[in-house]
């Protein structure tokens, strides 16, 4: 594949070049790329900030392993990218381990508190969770999965982990162009919540770019996990912080939906793509909406349609509206209600929906089917030279989460607990105790059992749209690792939610520069509604196994701060 990925064919070059506009001039590849994929013999790490890529890089180079490096990439990322992430939100994981030569997923993301009801919700007016403060809280998964995943596969201590973190933290780092602007989004929103401007704002405004900001208070947190562990979090002195400020201003998450904290260890679900196998993790999240859209697309030869063209992009549009009503009606804890996984995801259940799609109008309302019933964020990956590959997401939701920051902690609680819907009867909605619906998704590639591609794409609902466009650029346009996500993006939205809401008027088609004026009139008079949107895409990190020459490539999202580099 990887022959194929480096070049396209003349026909696709030419019909590319008619409608996209170029953002420099370069002598190799695609005119839309940014760059070329970095490469590198022994050790790879993509991620959205190049400080957390060093860190990773160095963690690997003094003995730690992929998953090592991971940890410790993400604990940066939580300090200089909390925009997006940090250690008061959840985690999600598949990790490709070489010693077994099999995959393992992880589900470290946290439950609603015990003592909040349904009936509350009810009782004081609340047709939804809101989002921001004390409701929409739940417990803070990310420090939990490290563990898990340190205890199953480390190599290094946990203190020797986190250390670039803390020193990070203690000495200050400077504030790069595209957290910068998060950061002044979300304390418009956020300056009012309990906390968060002590330590986001301390000069009345937050973090401009180029500024060196320091976050002593996640330093000492920080620290005291790497040296006490993690029951530190859930079961010491920083959980006991927790529960006291949350109860201090009128929340219900407390110590003890701390202390009862535990993550999940699942088997990740596959489906193949023209003889590559995406793997998804399944509910409480959304990868296997991926893999719908992927399955019903199957059945078009998307190649011959063309990337700037309106037949294909009308087909994803429609393939994504009938994944995202699955995804609606199905996607929950499955501890509470169990998602049909394996016929959501069946090739003859993906044929029958195929069938729904009108080739030549856009749907303005589809249903749920029904399958057989058998049986704000940030990305990252690494790799290193034994063969190991981690893709890691780890999510505050909405930004910088609810803004509740406890006080003397640094970090932000996440308000996951909003994707719950309030709807009696509905697989999603809120229980004590349950796990919400979650966007957060890892991605991994294997083909003939051997992995090729470590992948992600942040960005709430975003995620599951961008990662089969990515294996739709390299494997039907024909697309290299860097230019699969430098490609102009396809983003559909107002689909039904897990949330209750309901599509009627078939949502909008938002369409990247690049995608040629004569595309956007053939959508239009097709019946789609265009709606022009800056910053929805996502961001995307990738990895790729090059297992003939024994050698790495990496891509990182021209979109966001970060990039790729390995030794």
């Amino acid at each position: 594949m990887q022959n194929k990925l480096l070049s396209f064919t003349l026909a696709t070059s030419l019909a590319l070049a008619s409608g996209l506009s170029a953002a420099a001039d370069r002598i190799t590849g695609h005119h839309f790329a940014t760059r070329s994929e970095a490469m590198a013999p022994n050790a790879m790490a993509a991620t959205s900030q190049p400080l957390a890529t060093q860190v990773a890089l160095d963690i690997m180079q003094q003995g730690g392993n992929a998953i090592d490096a991971a940890i410790a990439a993400n604990a940066v990322l939580g300090l200089v990218e909390p925009t997006g992430n940090g250690i008061g939100g959840d985690l999600f994981a598949i990790v490709w381990d070489a010693e077994t030569e099999q995959l393992y997923g992880l589900n470290a993301s946290g439950r609603s508190p015990q003592s909040l009801t349904l009936e509350y919700f009810k009782q004081n007016g609340y047709s939804s969770i809101p989002p921001r403060g004390v409701l929409p809280l739940s417990v803070p998964g990310t420090v939990d999965g490290w563990f898990e995943l340190h205890d199953k596969f480390g190599q290094l201590p946990m203190a020797q982990v986190l250390a670039p973190a803390i020193e990070y933290a203690r000495q200050g780092f400077p504030v790069t162009e595209v957290i910068a602007y998060y950061f002044e989004r979300n304390a418009e929103v956020l300056k009012d919540q309990p906390g968060f401007a002590d330590v986001f704002m301390k000069d009345g405004q937050p973090p401009q770019k180029g500024e060196r900001f320091t976050n002593p208070d996640l330093a000492n947190t920080l620290e005291k996990i790497g040296t006490e562990g993690r029951d530190v979090f859930y079961k010491g002195d920083i959980a006991k912080t927790i529960g006291d400020f949350v109860a201090e201003h009128g929340g219900f998450l407390s110590y003890d939906d701390l202390a009862e904290h535990t993550s999940t260890w699942v088997e990740p679900v596959s489906t193949n793509y023209r003889g590559y196998d995406l793997w998804e993790l399944p509910p409480n999240t959304q990868g296997i909406a991926a893999q719908q859209i992927l399955n019903i697309l199957e059945n078009f030869d998307l190649a011959s349609m063309g990337f700037d063209s309106a037949e294909y992009i009308h087909h994803f549009v429609e393939a994504k509206k009938l994944a995202f009503e699955d995804r609606a009606k199905y996607y929950a804890d499955p501890a509470f209600s169990e998602a049909p996984v394996e016929g959501l995801i069946d090739k003859g259940y993906a044929k029958e929906r195929a069938q729904l799609i009108n080739p030549n109008r856009a749907a303005k309302a589809v249903e749920p089917g029904n399958p057989p019933t058998e049986g704000d964020t940030i990305y990252l990956t690494t790799a290193d030279q034994a063969g190991n590959m981690v893709s890691l997401i780890q999510s505050n939701y909405r930004g910088m989460g609810s803004g509740v920051t406890p006080t003397g902690l640094g970090f932000v609680l996440q308000n996951r607990g909003e994707l719950f819907a309030l709807e009696e009867g509905h697989a999603n909605v809120f229980e004590p105790g349950k796990r919400p619906f979650h966007t957060i998704i890892p991605a991994f590639v294997t083909k003939d059992g051997k992995p090729v591609m470590s992948y992600g794409v942040m960005g709430g609902a975003t995620q599951p749209q961008m990662h089969a466009q990515i294996l739709i650029n390299m494997i039907d346009f024909g697309m290299n690792l860097q230019e699969a996500g430098d490609a102009p993006r396809i983003l559909h939205s107002g689909s039904s939610q897990p949330t209750g809401e309901q599509m009627t008027d078939g949502g909008v088609v938002s369409l990247e520069n690049g995608f040629s004026a004569n595309t956007r009139r053939e959508l239009i008079k097709m019946g789609h509604t265009l709606q022009e949107a800056v910053g929805p895409y996502g961001g995307y990190q990738a990895i790729w196994k090059n297992h003939e020459e024994d050698v790495y490539y990496g891509a990182s999202e021209s979109r966001k701060d970060g990039h790729a580099a390995g030794f």
